[in-house]
């Protein structure tokens, strides 16, 4: 029986060794050893929503990725502050505030509690702070204050402009030059000193929201809001800044250059930046070794076409639909399935594929469960820290958990590569095959031939892979079904009294009846599995 779930205990006890984990570096384009600015502690930033439509599944990728990412730095006994912010005042809120009829505080609340309730739904709980842009006016005002004191920045009617000419960096994260900086046309162009030089405060137009200032009322640009903001809760210099691709020019860029500049220092140690998604009908088989696990080959810089990358300028947006019909597990381990810079395929068959593999690991619990009569997720013990679980393999003689032990050391690796989820998921593939051979092998299915000590293994390996599928987010809880409501209830009953007339059928040896059932409940995604507890039933 594996021992009990074993939480971090010190720093030296359970920490990974700091050159174990490496991560791709947007700023240097290479991958880097990870050595945090201060032993033993992270923090991490990512660019969340602006508020003011409902999030599509676009806007999950980035908190998936990084809540997993924060889960394996715990694992591996890292203190992890992670901060998401919310943008609660742009053009497109106050567009979208007039276009209702109500207050923009309004719809950002509206937008921020959809939000909220995708990542709920997604598993990401990870999160230490959300901050908003609009509660924190003073810090960003001072910002604004200080880089103009610096000589970084410029008044101008009300506006107040960046100097990017000031900047002898700037362009060194996205690899651009000033010269090939586009900027801001209509009326705020005719107040720069220069084209390239992007806001940091706009004056405000006649019934839009609006803060005092010592320029005059107005709002902030995007781009210093979170500067301001990872400033008061990270400090000035911090280990992660991530977000999306699309996101590296000009908001990082003009992130970067703002705080360097205030600050004399580097804003960020390692700039990480996911892949897009993109539309797609079809994605690559899952849960074989053919699955992409060398990160060195993503792309670090794939850009989504205008019309295949999902946003809600084109009409997406509301999740709400799509986690009732695939449940946020699903979703979860579609987004996790390749190496986090790769572009993201998205689609109805990708989605389903994901659900049938995903669902591998189910029919092996709910195995688990029918031999041992106790629940995986109440009673299988596994270890929550790396230095746990390396202590309850070592050592391991008998030869399942020898080979689940070198899984997990193939898994840990491909974590520690640039944190390459579709590596891992794949080591958690063959680890469901040896444990399912494993039950075979030795007839645990059949209380007579089964032994005490065979069932002791089985519930150790079952340990080893929850504490990995843990990592991941996923095999936490038990799933939620797909349209789990009165609909799922009354298939779910509609689906016994089917399995039942088959039974009939084939104790009356109507074998043909019997066949019928099967192939039409099959056309219909319907797939039965005859056991000697019985028959069950699953949607493919």
């Amino acid at each position: 029986m594996a021992s009990a779930p074993t939480s971090m205990k010190s720093e030296t006890e359970t920490m990974t060794s700091s050159s174990t984990i490496r991560i791709y570096n947007t700023l240097t384009r290479q991958k880097e050893p990870f050595e945090p600015l201060q032993s033993g502690k992270v923090g991490m930033y990512l660019c969340g929503p602006t508020v003011y439509a409902e999030a599509h599944i676009g806007h999950m990728v980035g908190p998936v990725i990084f809540d997993t990412i924060k889960r394996y730095l715990v694992y591996c006994g890292y203190q992890v502050h992670w901060v998401v912010n919310i943008t609660d005042v742009d053009d497109k809120l106050i567009a979208a505030s007039q276009a209702r009829g109500i207050p923009m505080s309004q719809v950002a609340t509206e937008m921020t509690m959809d939000y909220l309730a995708n990542l709920q739904a997604l598993g990401v709980d990870q999160i230490n702070a959300l901050p908003r842009a609009t509660d924190h006016m003073d810090e960003i005002i001072q910002f604004i204050v200080e880089l103009i004191e610096g000589g970084f920045a410029y008044a101008s009617d009300g506006d107040v402009f960046f100097d990017v000419t000031r900047d002898t960096e700037y362009g060194q994260l996205s690899n651009r030059t000033v010269e090939g900086q586009q900027g801001e046309g209509g009326g705020a162009a005719a107040k720069k000193r220069s084209a390239g030089d992007f806001a940091l405060w706009k004056s405000a137009k006649p019934d839009e929201p609006s803060w005092d200032s010592p320029w005059g009322p107005g709002r902030p640009g995007w781009h210093i809001e979170c500067s301001a903001m990872s400033r008061r809760i990270l400090g000035k210099t911090f280990d992660i800044h991530g977000g999306g691709l699309d996101l590296v020019f000009p908001h990082h860029e003009n992130e970067l250059a703002q705080s360097r500049c205030c600050h004399g220092q580097p804003m960020v140690k390692y700039w990480m930046h996911n892949g897009l998604m993109q539309r797609s009908g079809a994605s690559a088989k899952l849960g074989g070794r053919g699955d992409r696990t060398d990160g060195e080959s993503a792309d670090p810089a794939p850009e989504a076409s205008a019309s295949n990358k999902i946003s809600r300028s084109a009409g997406d947006g509301g999740l709400a639909k799509l986690i009732e019909e695939q449940t946020g597990d699903r979703i979860r381990f579609f987004l996790l399935r390749s190496h986090y810079r790769s572009t993201i395929l998205f689609g109805d068959e990708a989605l389903e594929e994901a659900g049938q593999a995903l669902s591998a690991f189910y029919r092996l619990i709910q195995r688990y469960e029918r031999i041992t009569d106790s629940s995986f997720y109440l009673d299988v013990q596994y270890a929550t820290s790396r230095a746990a679980g390396d202590q309850q393999l070592a050592g391991a003689d008998h030869p399942l958990m020898v080979q689940l032990a070198e899984l997990r050391s193939d898994y840990l690796a491909k974590m520690d590569d640039d944190f390459n989820t579709g590596g891992a998921v794949s080591e958690l593939f063959e680890m469901s095959r040896a444990i399912n051979r494993f039950v075979d092998q030795h007839h645990l299915e059949d209380s007579k031939k089964r032994s005490n000590d065979d069932l002791e293994t089985l519930t150790s390996a079952m340990g080893v892979l929850r504490e990995l599928g843990a990592i991941l987010g996923l095999l936490i809880k038990p799933p939620k079904m797909q349209s789990d409501d009165g609909a799922g209830k009354t298939v779910d009953g509609l689906m016994k009294l089917v399995i039942k007339l088959r039974a009939d059928a084939r104790a009356n040896k109507d074998f043909a009846t019997s066949d019928t059932i099967r192939d039409g409940l099959g056309s219909l995604g319907i797939t039965l599995q005859d056991l000697k507890e019985g028959t069950t039933w699953e949607k493919a």
